[in-house]
C-alpha cells in the first residue's frame, strides 16, 4: 500500500491475538552491566504472545565488567561489542548479527508487556517501510520483582511513575496519532528504547552512527525519514521503563552535550543553526548545477552561495576526470570552460566538483546554469515546500520550442519513498505526486532570473544588505538633522518663555507698587479734604470774634 506522507491511517492492523504472523524478528538488547534489570527484560521476552519460532533475542554486551548472560529466554544469545563502545555501537553489533526480517531494539531497562512484540510486528506485516514505536510507561519501584514474577505477567506488577515522555506524547496527540505530522517533525518522537525496523531499511539508511555516544536515536530517526520511512507509534505496544532515565534526571546537562552533535547532523533542528556563516556536516539544501559555460555556471553557483540560508552546499556536475595535465593550447583548449570552473571553485569548501552525492540533506535543488537566484530565493522555495509538506516543486523558468526550462526542489524523504514504491512502467513524478505531492510554481515569483549579460560584473554590485544599510544611514542622518533643528527650536521657545515669565513678574511688581502709591495718595487726598471740611464746620459753629 502507498502511504501518503505519514498518514498510516489506511492501514488496518489486526486485533491482538486474532491473526497469524509469518515474519521473523530479532530483538536486540544493548546492555552495559545491570544483569539484574536485564533478567527482567529477558523474563518478559520469554512470555511474549508472538510465536517463539519466529523470535530470537540477541543481548549485546557493551564491555560489561562481568560478562552478561541471556539464559532466561529461549533462542537467546550474547554478542559482544569488539571495535567500539556505547549504545550506538552495541545496537549496530546486534543489527549486524540479527537474522530476523525485522530488528526490534529494546533497552536493557525495559520490561515489555506480553503483547509488546506482537503489537509492533502486526504493522510490519502490512507495509515494508514502517518504523514502529512502542509505548513507554515509567516506573521506579523501591524493590525489583523477581524474573519469575515478571514472566507471570507485568500489567499490574509495577507502580506507575509520574514521569512521562510528555513532549513526545503531545506531538503524537496533536497530530492525530502522528498521521498528520509534517516530515520535519515526525522523526522527533523516535526515542529508540523500544522501536522496530525492517532489517533492509536499517542497512539502507546506513545503520547507527557509532561515533555518537548520545543522541544516536535522534540522528537515526532523521536518516530513516530521508530513507522514506513511515513512523507508527502504537499505544498497545506497551513496556515499563524501570527507573528514571538520564533525559529526565539530567535534562539540561544532556541537552548541552547533545546540541552540537545534533546540530551538525540533523538539519531539521533549525533552532540549533542560528550562527551566521557556519557550515555543517549535513547541509540543509544540496544544490546541483550541471557544468555549462564558465559565465553561466559561475553566475548560478555564486547566487546559490550567497543564499540567505547559510547551510547550502553546491555540487557542480561535469566530466572532471577528463581534465589532465597533458600539453595543450591554453586558450583553445576544448575543455577550457571546465578548467576555468575548476580554477574558480576547486578550493571553496562549499562547492563539490563531481557527481551529485547520495542525498543526505533533506532538500535537493537542481538548477540549470545561467539562472541566478536572489539571496532569499532558496529560503523561500524551501519555506513553500515545508508549508505544504510537499514532495517537489517544479520551478518554471522559461518556455521555448524545445520545451520548458525549469529548476526543481525535491524533498529527499519523498523521493526515497517514491523510489521504494515505483513499479515498472511508472514515472517517478506520478508516484511522487501520489505519496507527497508535486507542484509547479513560477520562477520569477521566487526571484530566479537570467544572469546579467556581462558576468562577472566589472564593478562589484552593492550587496543588498549594504544598500539597505546605506539607505538606513541616510534616513538616520536626516532624522538626526531634523531632531537637532527641533531641539534648537524648543530651546529658543524655552528662552522666550523664560523672558516672558521674567517680564510678567517685573510688570506685576510695578503694578503692585503703583497700586499702593495710588491708595496712599487717595488716602492723603481724602484726609486733606476732610481737614478742610472740619475747619469750615468749626468756623460756622464757632465764629471768630
Amino acid at each position: 500500500m502507498r502511504i501518503r506522507r505519514n498518514d498510516f491511517g489506511p492501514l488496518k492492523p489486526p486485533a491482538l491475538g486474532a491473526w497469524e504472523p509469518s515474519m521473523t524478528v530479532t530483538v536486540v538488547v544493548p546492555a552495559h552491566g545491570g544483569q539484574e534489570k536485564l533478567d527482567l527484560t529477558l523474563a518478559a521476552l520469554s512470555n511474549q504472545t508472538y510465536p517463539a519460532r519466529l523470535l530470537d533475542v540477541i543481548v549485546v554486551d557493551d564491555g560489561s565488567p562481568v560478562p552478561l548472560r541471556a539464559d532466561l529466554v529461549p533462542n537467546g544469545r550474547v554478542v559482544r561489542v569488539r571495535e567500539s563502545w556505547g549504545r550506538a555501537a552495541a545496537v549496530q553489533a546486534g543489527a549486524d548479527a540479527a537474522t530476523g526480517e525485522i530488528v526490534l531494539v529494546l533497552d536493557a531497562d525495559m520490561v515489555p508487556w506480553p503483547e509488546h512484540v506482537e503489537a509492533q510486528m502486526r504493522w510490519h506485516h502490512l507495509a515494508s517501510y514502517l518504523v514502529v514505536l512502542g509505548w513507554i510507561d515509567f516506573t521506579d519501584p523501591p524493590v525489583l520483582p523477581s524474573p519469575s514474577e515478571v514472566a507471570a505477567g507485568v500489567a499490574d506488577l509495577f507502580p506507575m511513575s509520574p514521569h512521562r515522555h510528555d513532549w513526545a506524547e503531545e506531538i503524537i496527540a496533536s497530530h492525530d496519532g502522528l498521521r498528520t505530522a509534517p516530515s520535519s517533525l515526525v522523526s522527533r518522537v523516535h526515542v529508540g528504547a523500544t522501536a522496530s525496523y525492517p532489517a533492509w531499511l536499517l542497512r539502507a539508511c546506513g545503520g547507527m552512527d557509532t561515533t555518537l555516544k548520545l543522541a544516536e536515536d535522534t540522528e537515526l530517526g532523521y536518516r530513516l525519514t530521508q530513507a522514506g520511512a513511515v513512523f507508527v507509534p502504537d499505544p498497545e505496544a506497551r513496556a515499563w521503563h524501570v527507573g528514571v532515565p538520564t533525559a529526565m534526571r539530567s535534562f539540561a546537562e544532556l541537552k548541552r552535550y547533545n546540541d552540537p552533535f545534533v546540530a551538525d547532523r540533523v538539519p531539521y533542528r533549525r533552532y540549533l543553526r542560528t550562527d551566521r556563516g557556519r557550515q555543517w556536516l549535513v547541509p540543509y539544501v544540496e544544490a546541483v548545477v550541471e557544468a555549462g559555460s564558465y559565465e553561466d555556471t559561475r553566475a548560478t553557483v555564486d547566487g546559490l552561495l550567497a543564499s540567505s540560508l547559510p547551510d547550502v552546499r553546491v555540487t557542480v556536475e561535469g566530466p572532471w576526470e577528463s581534465l589532465t595535465d597533458s600539453r595543450r593550447s591554453p586558450l583553445s583548449d576544448p575543455l577550457l570552460e571546465l578548467r576555468l570552473l575548476r580554477a574558480q571553485f576547486e578550493h571553496d569548501p562549499r562547492v563539490r566538483l563531481g557527481p551529485a552525492p547520495e542525498p543526505v540533506a533533506p532538500f535537493r535543488l537542481l538548477c540549470p546554469p545561467g539562472w541566478m537566484p536572489e539571496p532569499t530565493t532558496v529560503e523561500r522555495l524551501v519555506g513553500h515546500l515545508e508549508a505544504t509538506d510537499g514532495g517537489a516543486l517544479c520551478v518554471a523558468l522559461e518556455e521555448s520550442l524545445e520545451g520548458v526550462v525549469c529548476a526543481r526542489l525535491e524533498r529527499t524523504a519523498a523521493l526515497a519513498r517514491a523510489s521504494l514504491l515505483i513499479k515498472e512502467g511508472e514515472h517517478v513524478d506520478d508516484v511522487l505526486d501520489e505519496v507527497f505531492g508535486l507542484e509547479w510554481v513560477d520562477g520569477a515569483a521566487f526571484g530566479l532570473a537570467r544572469r546579467p549579460r556581462l558576468y562577472p560584473p566589472r564593478r562589484r554590485p552593492v550587496p543588498e544588505h549594504e544598500r539597505l544599510a546605506r539607505q538606513r544611514d541616510k534616513e538616520l542622518d536626516r532624522l538626526r538633522e531634523r531632531t537637532a533643528a527641533l531641539r534648537a527650536e524648543v530651546a529658543q521657545l524655552r528662552r522666550e518663555a523664560a523672558k516672558g515669565r521674567r517680564d510678567t513678574a517685573r510688570w506685576k511688581e510695578k503694578a503692585e507698587h503703583w497700586r499702593r502709591e495710588a491708595v496712599k495718595l487717595a488716602r492723603e487726598q481724602d484726609r486733606t479734604v476732610l481737614d478742610k471740611a472740619v475747619r469750615r464746620m468749626r468756623n460756622l459753629t464757632f465764629p471768630r470774634r
